[in-house]
Order: structure tokens, then sequence, then C-alpha cells
């Protein structure tokens, strides 16, 4: 298509959809785009997709970049004057259960955000629609109307005819030999038809991605299964404009192809494309595998169930080829943490066609920013560690997430495959006192504890079968003792005669420099939203140690290093300590008991840290908690931390400590009005909006990042704040079971969201934070809906536990 240019601004590296589409945006924003393909355009796995647009999604995250996907291919024939070939069928998905009804219901709920038109249907209303069907099995179901289907060659070809419109650059057979850097930053590529230099890449290379990354030392956790479908002869009478059809209760989905059927299956354990080698062939273009006889005689079975003149057509095509998948399989997106403006734009689980458009537009606003200003973390590469790229975890993983397309999204849901990759020394203890586990960032984890009954999940969208366990774990820590698990919470340790001078950049609030002294603060990035939320403890002169999310590791670490401007000594101390929360009324009684008389106010205020001998172990205290309540927190050395553990559980028994759970904390830190960074606040929000305007200074004399936006966020009136709300009249709890994403109304208007919820044992309320309108007068006449059912607000005003922070601070 054109000749290899010597320079460029940015090289898409991969000529699928993701590749094109991302070409296109950059492009039309007026970047110079080279778009370098190892072959043909779509000879990866764009060629074989089934090319079924659906605007709605399993996240609000998600369900923009699909709805912006669908308006973007609509929109085609505008800007090119080809045909894309889209074709407007809407689709149907039907629920068979009661379960997967309240899925839909609560996703058609969270579809309002978006103004997505989406109607309920009945069995009838399917059997209309869909009248080759058979109906008598199904309980309800979902229709949207806008929705559709297009031939992913041909879209795909016209999406790159945009691109050149704009004046990007198409090279075909162009096969990338090498990342060239300098310095952990991008220089350009390698070809087999000559170098380019270049400022940015993107990596739109799907399958290949892995590889690809791991060859210039990049980390992209994903990996190829085997997909299957198969087409039917041509089916006499098929309806026009026949919808899309998903039956995920069977693994099931459908659509009209060419007057035929193509009917594919997600099934619930997958199995691994290029088992073998565990290598993507670089040569391997418009592929194909033999297809499995297991699948042959499973899909026909279970569609011959749905469709029963299934069993009377001649299947003319069963196809099997590769489709890769990633650990959660929400995308991967943004830039990599190893590589400066090396970005990637892949990961998209078998949904690539209907993604592609708004992920390419995101990808591309993310680069000319310079950071992104929504709330895309949950699909942002660097929400991963480098373990989750490892083969041997990735391809167990991807096993399960091929199916978990079409499984319940339960709440609170674990996923089973490549579990105990990172083991507390205390693991067997905490399970033999009950532990039911979750995985967080790799760490095994207590979500709740059970000795009464087998410590497992019993999934549901009602009441939780752990709340028994967590209404025992919290008002114990509220009226006594509780002992938490806080090891995965990610540890930086930052030393050097400029760490304070760099840490007051980075930082919006005023970062202590005295020894033994702490500062709750936030990192912003130059829009003012929230990049990371952390807290910053003073260990020496001149050296701090930063506590964060626990899945925040690798963005908070690529943050901080990426906005140093002066030499600092930074580690990463995370596997070094186990952490441990103390905390409740008898916890300064409790610790004094275990360790010495060391706790009292005026020896140990609220928000400072020392080092204290114990058992010949050097352990750090600092009174902090994310609870909301009186205690400390530990940070013990990874190998002296069980006998520690072991003293806490003997003495525990004198003092009726309760192990607690991270359900537990997450009821507690609601209470208290305490913040999640990933839920309440994220890169969408800023501290201002999120009341947390008393963690900004202003006073200081740095100019930190965002410091600017800030100042003038706070001269102008605010769009939105977070509140703390409750249920009116509805106490219960899991009646109904809250979670976030909801919409807020206010006159019949929607006017917020929520961001997370739980349900308070002490105080009897299930309560939610959520942003609304700065604008509404009466934060009393509010609702929220939950499945499809209006609910009355009390506005909290102040938090549930302690609102003057006496229980904490004393």
């Amino acid at each position: 298509m054109s000749s290899l240019p010597k320079e460029t601004k940015v090289v898409v590296i991969g000529g699928g959809i993701a590749g094109c589409s991302t070409a296109y945006h950059l492009a039309k924003n007026g970047w110079d785009t080279v778009l370098v393909e190892r072959d043909v355009l779509t000879s990866g796995t764009t060629w074989h997709a089934a090319g079924m647009i659906t605007q709605l999604g399993t996240s609000p995250q998600i369900t923009k970049l699909r709805k912006y996907s669908t308006e973007f291919y609509k929109d085609l024939k505008n800007i090119t004057g080809e045909d894309s070939t889209f074709k407007e069928t809407g689709t149907i998905n039907i629920a068979t259960n009661k379960s997967r009804f309240q899925e839909y219901l609560r996703q058609k709920s969270m579809s309002k955000l978006f103004d997505i038109d989406i109607d309920l249907i009945d069995k009838k209303r399917f059997k209309d629609l869909y009248p080759i069907a058979r109906n008598s099995d199904v309980y309800g179901g979902l229709y949207i109307s806008k929705d559709g289907q297009a031939n992913p060659e041909i879209l795909t070809k016209v999406i790159a005819k945009a691109a050149q419109q704009e004046g990007a650059k198409i090279i075909e057979k162009c096969q990338l030999k090498k990342i060239i850097k300098r310095n952990n930053q991008v220089r350009g590529i390698k070809t087999n038809l000559g170098e380019i230099k270049c400022e940015y890449i993107v990596l739109c290379a799907g399958m290949w991605s892995r590889q690809i990354g791991e060859a210039a030392g990049v980390s992209i956790p994903l990996y190829p299964n085997e997909h299957f479908y198969m087409i039917t002869e041509e089916y006499k009478k098929l309806p026009l404009n026949l919808p899309t059809f998903r039956d995920p209760d069977t693994y099931l989905y459908m659509r009209e192809y060419n007057k035929k059927l193509m009917i594919g299956i997600f099934e619930p354990i997958a199995k691994n494309a290029f088992k073998k080698t565990s290598k993507v062939p670089e040569n391997f273009s418009f592929g194909e595998f033999k297809v499995d006889k297991d699948y042959v005689n499973m899909l026909r079975k279970l569609a011959s169930k749905r469709i029963p003149k299934i069993n009377e057509l001649k299947i003319e095509k069963y196809f099997s080829g590769p489709e890769s998948f990633t650990p959660d399989t929400n995308y991967l997106l943004g830039e990599t943490a190893e590589i400066k403006n090396f970005f990637v734009c892949c990961g998209f689980n078998s949904i690539g066609i209907g993604s592609a458009g708004g992920a390419g537009k995101a990808v591309a606003d993310w680069m000319i920013n310079g950071h992104t200003t929504e709330d895309l973390f949950s699909l942002d590469v660097k929400r991963f560690e480098k373990f989750n790229s490892s083969l041997k975890f990735i391809k167990e993983r991807v096993t399960e997430s091929l199916g978990n397309l079409f499984q319940m999204h339960w709440p609170y849901k674990q996923l089973t495959t490549s579990r105990n990759i990172k083991l507390l020394p205390y693991h067997q203890n905490l399970k033999k006192l009950g532990a039911c586990f979750g995985q967080m960032a790799g760490h095994e984890r207590p979500m709740w504890f059970s000795r009464s009954k087998k410590p497992i999940y019993k999934y549901s969208y009602n009441k939780q079968n752990w709340y028994s366990s967590a209404k025992k774990e919290s008002l114990s820590t509220r009226k006594n003792l509780g002992l938490f698990e806080l090891t995965p919470f990610v540890k930086f340790d930052v030393s050097g005669k400029f760490a304070h001078n760099q840490l007051q950049l980075l930082c919006a609030n005023n970062v202590k420099e005295t020894p033994g002294k702490t500062t709750y603060t936030q990192m912003l990035n130059h829009s003012g939203g929230i990049e990371a939320d952390v807290t910053i403890s003073c260990l020496k002169e001149n050296y701090f140690r930063i506590i964060c999310p626990a899945l925040a590791r690798v963005h908070n670490k690529n943050h901080i290093l990426r906005n140093i401007k002066q030499e600092i000594k930074f580690k990463d101390t995370t596997d070094d300590f186990s952490s441990l929360g103390v905390f409740g009324p008898n916890s300064r009684k409790f610790l004094t008991a275990l360790v010495g008389d060391y706790f009292l106010n005026k020896d140990f205020p609220f928000a400072t840290g020392k080092y204290i001998h114990y058992l010949n172990v050097k352990i750090w205290f600092q009174r902090l908690s994310f609870i909301g309540e009186l205690g400390w927190e530990l940070y013990i050395p990874i190998k002296d931390s069980k006998k520690i553990f072991n003293k806490i559980q003997t003495l525990g028994k004198k003092y009726n400590l309760c192990n607690s759970g991270m359900h537990t904390m997450d009821m507690l830190r609601l209470e208290k009005k305490f913040l999640h960074w990933g839920h309440d606040i994220t890169s969408e929000n800023n501290p201002i909006e999120a009341g947390l305007r008393f963690a900004v200074s202003l006073k200081k004399s740095y100019n930190f990042i965002g410091r600017k936006s800030v100042e003038k966020i706070i001269s102008q009136p605010l769009k939105k704040q977070l509140e703390l709300f409750s249920l009116k009249k509805f106490k219960e709890p899991g009646k109904p079971l809250l979670m976030h994403d909801e919409p807020i109304f206010f006159n019949n208007k929607i006017i917020g969201y929520s961001t997370s919820s739980n349900y308070s044992f002490n105080y009897k309320k299930n309560i939610f934070l959520a942003y609304v309108k700065a604008d509404i007068d009466n934060l009393k006449k509010l609702t929220i809906e939950v499945e499809g059912k209006k609910y009355q607000l009390n506005h909290e005003i102040k938090p549930l536990h302690d609102p003057l922070n006496k229980t904490l601070r004393h």
C-alpha cells in the first residue's frame, strides 16, 4: 500500500481491526501514523471473527467503549463513502433461570447511565423476535434494538481506508524484527523492509502480542485458546434481519450469516492453542486448526436443543481457530510500565470486533493527553504484574477466561485457576482458623472466616452466604478486637537527599518529613485526576515508605518513576514484609500486653509510627486503620512473620481476638466513609469532588502535578460530589444487594451513580457511596435503581461511625 518511511511519530503494529481503529483515531488527531502488518490486513484473527456487535458490556467501562464502537461503525459510510457492512439487527440475550435474569436486570439498570435502549422480553416476545428457536425454558431476556453485525474483513478495511484518508500510511508484508529502545524509551522498530524511527509504538498484534512484548522485555498477559463455531447450509425462510443471539446458560451464540446460521460456543473449560510450543507461529495467516470431534458433538447437541431444525441441516463448515484471552476477560490497553511510549491495544477475549472502535479511540486519547481522564484502570495493562504473563500462569488461567464470557458474573466471584501463586508463611494457620481465601494480586488473602461451616462461596445476587461471618467479625472489631491480614498492600521505599523534594512534587498533600510522621495523600495527573491514593510514612531522615492498594503495584510504581525528576533510591519492598492490622477499642490494651508499654496516646499519637523490637524482630508499627477505628498496622519482616502471627493468636484467645476478612474491612471502611481507589476514586475523579480537599495542600510552595487543575477546580462550582447514602426503608442485608454503578435518580432523571456498597451490621443499614450532581438542592429525595426497581435514599451527611474521630485519635 505504501513504501516504508524513515521516520514517523507513531507506529501501530498489527493490521487487525484494533490496529486500524487505533491508526484512524491517531491520524484523525493529526499524528503522523504508520501501521505495519506482517502479512495482509485481517489475516490474524479478525478475519474469522463472528462479527457480532453489541453495546452492552459487563462493566461501565466496556459498555462505554462498545457503544462508541457501534456508533463509529454506523458512521463509516459517511466518513468513507463505502459500506462497512454494519447491519442493525438488534441483539437478544436470553436467561433460562432467575439468577441470570437478575444479572440482566442489573445490566439494564447500569446501561441507563449510557442511554442505551434495552427492552426486557418474556418467552413470547423472544419467540416473536427469534421464531426459529425453542422458547419453553426461557425465563426472560434482553433485546437491544440498535445492536448489529458486520463482515469483519470488510469492516476493518473500511476503517483502514478512513485512516488513510486522515493521512495514515499502511504497509503490508512488513514483518517486525525488533523493538528499538534506548533508556527504556521507544526509539523505533526494525522490520524486514528496514527501520523506522518513531516516538511511540502501539502494539495491536492480538495473539502475537505476548511474545512480541516478551522479546522487548514487556509483560503482556494474554494467550490464545481454540475457539469453535459451525456454519450451516442455507436455512430456508430464515427471517430477514434476524437478531444476533446469545444463550449463555447453554454456552451458545448465533447470527445470520449469508442466509445461513453461524453458531459458536464459549464452553466452561477451554483448550489452549499451540499447546506444544506455547508460541504463535509468525506465519500463521488465515489459519485454522483441525476440528476436535468432541467439540462437534457438543456443539451440535447444544445447538439442536435451542434450534430444533439444526438436526435437519447440513453443516457446511466446522471451524476451529485461535482467539486470545486475558486473566480477567478484560482488555489490555494503555502504556506499558517497562518501556515509555510503548502502548498496547489488545486482549479482547473474542469480542474484538464489537470493542475495537472504542478501544482504539481510548488508546489514542490516552496517548494524546499523556494520561487518561476516564476510569480505565480495569482495562489498563498495568493492573497486572509480571507473573500474570508467565506461561505457567496464563495458559492455565485462560482455560477459564473463555468460559467466563458466558458464565454468571456473580458478585464477589473468585476465579479457580492459577491459584496459590503467593502464599503467606502462615497460610496454613489461616486455613485452620477457617479462612475462605480470595486472590488479590496473586496473594491468597482471607475474605471471611468460618469454623461452623465450610468456608466456601455460594454465589447469589441476594443475601450472601458469608454475611453471618462478616456480622460476627464487624461487631467484634467495633466492640473489641479484630485482626486483619494486610500483606498484599503495596510497599515502596523511597530514600535519598532528594526523596522528600520529589514526593512533594508527586503528592497533593504536604508530605511530612519528620521521622515517625505519616501523611495521607493522593498523587494526581495533570488534569487533577487521582492516579494514586497512598499513605507515606517517614521511617527516618530522608527515608520514606509509601503504602498503596494491592492492585496498584505496577500502576503506582510506573507513575512514581515516570515523574521523578531528581535522583532517588526506589525499592519495591512489597514482598519483604508481612502486614497485620490490629484494630478495635481494645487494640491498645492487647498490644501493650503483647509487646510492652509503648501505645499510650501521649507516646504513640494517631498518624505516627515507630520501630519496636519484639522477639528479636524489628517491627514497624504505625497508628493508622483503614476501618476508622483505634488500631495499629504492623510491618513484619516476612521471614519472621509466622512466629509473630502465632504469638498474636495465642494471646488473642485471652482477649477474644476475632480474625477478620476483607469483606468486613470493606463494611467498616464504608461506615467511616473511607474511600477505595479503583472504585470511589480513579483518574476520572479529582480530590475536591471526592471530598478530599483536606488532603490537598495549596499552602506548600511546591508545584505538584495537577496543582493548576486543582486550583481551577476549586475556583469553579463543583459538577459532582461523592456522598454517603443508605436505603430508607430496606434495612435487611442483601435485600436488595447493592453493588456499584447503579443509577441515582432525582425527579426521574439520572443525576449520579454508585461507586461501592456493602451492609453495615453495626448500624443495620444498606450503605453505599455515590457521585451525584452538585447542584441538587435536596439529596433526601433521591432514589437508586437496583434490578429495575427504585429505592428511596437517606443522605448520610456524616460518617456513620465516629464522625468526630474521637475513637480514632484517642
